[in-house]
């Protein structure tokens, strides 16, 4: 466990407090009640190998790890594996790809070349390694493994020829738990034909259990309600060669086993798949799957599901632009289940969030709740991947940093900006962390359009109000002017100043609440803030 975290002496709270802790705990007690090792506990999470990844990839990736460090915190031996599926098919050339992909639907992403130049071995290995780029700039610690090779390396082979053995039986199993009859038939297993390249194409059939061989025609399949035609070509593969790769039927629970995976969590676009798999581990292997949890999917604001192929892709490099790696993992920790959006919309929140959370770390601000604050500053340790800072950082409103970097002067930017927090005394305590937040501010005002402020329902009077605000700052000089036109403008009205006070937050930081007004104008200019207030009104 880090040294850095601190010591929790309530015995009512596990490991650190959280969700993830519980669920840990509940892995620990199911294990030895199956009596398994707990020498090593291995969790698991595949990487998408065909597309961009977003940024719910790197949930479940964060996920599963986490799972890992809850297991570690309480003292056992954990590995986090980090799968490559690139022995996938390409089915359909994700929205925003180059087209000469079309040429290569239906190929094993590990057989498509790396299109983007010869960085990778191939297309499957560019895009799994932009995922691992994410992890790696997380400081996840995790264990890389690729389909490619592990049919390569014969690493599934025992599975393979149970399962080939027992091929009717698995085939009973796949109608039973989905109602698919596909199985009853053809063998749960994909060659790769040796005339055309194609894996999905290839119907498997007669099984020699002395030779592990098998017979296949090359005759096409409906991929994402399209035909892909086959070449015609029949032919005869030994299935230990890795000319082939099992049926996602199957294939998650011969990993599981091969691997000893004892935790994955899955997303409810899969749920089919990993029922059908736990019921091959238990019938096929006699092994108990692994624990699971279910989770929603990332959605995009519209409400969409983000997907490589719909072309909706936010990705953590994205996040990473303009905000923490932190903030991220705050907002896939904070809360396993239900949906959750991911956009660049979500990160000032978090930010801020994050800051928030930082003052409860630190004990600047105060929870009455034992049970909470532990469940709290668990959180914010996660959200550092159990390796806390031994000091908070300078805490800046994101929305204020912004609005500093739009009035920055062209050329002297952060001297300007970092000398207003200093005026305005939010360097008072520390300036750690302010050059990287300057530099975010900086990229969000060059790179995102201005955002549109969450709508706000103002009523006539409170739109006079504002309106004798705007003049009495246009005629202010000095923060304390600026401070008493809200309150001149509440006398005028007859508004009173708590009502008008959330209403300028609101227009001006996309929040109720804010930093004392006269000085914040100040800070960033009479101007700006004229500029948004007529916006508004």
């Amino acid at each position: 466990m880090n040294e850095n975290l601190r010591l929790i002496d309530n015995p009512k709270v596990i490991g650190r407090g959280t969700w993830y802790d519980k669920a840990a705990d509940e892995l620990i007690k199911r294990e030895k009640k199956l009596k398994r090792s707990l020498d090593l506990i291995r969790t698991e999470s595949g990487l998408g190998a065909s597309g961009y990844p977003h940024i719910g990839s790197l949930a479940d990736g964060l996920r599963n790890y986490g799972i890992a460090m809850a297991l570690e915190v309480r003292g056992y031996n954990s590995e986090y594996i980090a799968f490559a599926d690139d022995k996938d098919g390409l089915r359909s050339v994700p929205t925003g790809m180059p087209d000469e992909l079309e040429q290569y639907l239906g190929l094993s992403v590990a057989q498509i070349p790396d299109i983007f130049g010869d960085c990778h071995f191939s297309f499957g290995e560019h895009m799994s390694s932009l995922l691992k780029q994410a992890l790696d700039l997380n400081k996840v610690k995790y264990t890389p493994m690729s389909a490619y090779k592990t049919y390569q390396d014969g690493l599934l082979n025992d599975e393979i020829i149970t399962l080939l053995d027992n091929h009717e039986k698995v085939g009973k199993i796949i109608e039973s738990v989905t109602g698919q009859d596909k199985f009853t038939e053809a063998l749960p297993y994909f060659v790769v034909c040796e005339n055309c390249g194609r894996i999905y194409t290839t119907y498997a059939h007669d099984y020699n259990p002395q030779t592990h061989t098998i017979q296949y025609d090359c005759k096409g399949m409906e991929v994402k309600g399209r035909w892909m035609e086959g070449c015609g070509h029949k032919g005869e593969v030994d299935v230990l060669s890795g000319n082939g790769k099992l049926s996602w039927k199957v294939e998650f629970g011969a990993r599981w086993h091969a691997l000893d995976i004892r935790f994955e969590a899955y997303g409810k676009d899969i749920a089919d798949s990993v029922h059908v798999n736990d019921a091959i581990c238990r019938e096929i292997f006699d092994w108990e799957p692994p624990m699971h949890v279910q989770y929603e999917m990332f959605v995009d604001r519209g409400g969409k599901k983000i997907s490589k192929s719909a072309g909706n892709v936010f990705t953590p490099q994205v996040w990473y632009r303009y905000g923490s790696k932190e903030s991220l993992n705050l907002l896939i920790y904070k809360r396993f289940v239900g949906t959750k959006s991911g956009s660049v919309d979500d990160i000032p929140v978090h930010m801020d969030e994050l800051d928030e959370l930082e003052d409860v770390y630190f004990g600047k601000k105060k929870v009455k709740d034992e049970l909470e604050y532990y469940k709290l500053t668990g959180l914010y340790e996660y959200a550092h991947l159990l390796n806390p800072p031994k000091e908070p950082e300078a805490h800046i409103p994101f929305n204020v940093m912004v609005n500093l970097a739009k009035v920055a002067p062209p050329g002297n930017e952060a001297e300007f900006m970092k000398l207003k927090l200093d005026e305005y005394e939010f360097l008072k305590e520390t300036e750690k962390g302010v050059d990287e937040r300057i530099q975010r501010a900086l990229e969000w005002v060059n790179d995102i359009e201005e955002e549109e402020h969450e709508s706000i329902e103002i009523t006539a009077e409170q739109k006079a109000a504002l309106a004798t605000i705007i003049k009495e700052l246009e005629a202010a000089e000095d923060d304390d002017a600026y401070q008493a036109s809200i309150f001149n403008a509440s006398k005028a009205h007859g508004v009173k100043a708590r009502e008008l006070f959330p209403i300028v937050y609101q227009i001006l930081l996309g929040q109720p609440r804010g930093p004392r007004f006269g000085p914040y104008v100040g800070l960033v200019g009479k101007e700006s803030v004229i500029s948004e207030l007529k916006k508004a009104i």
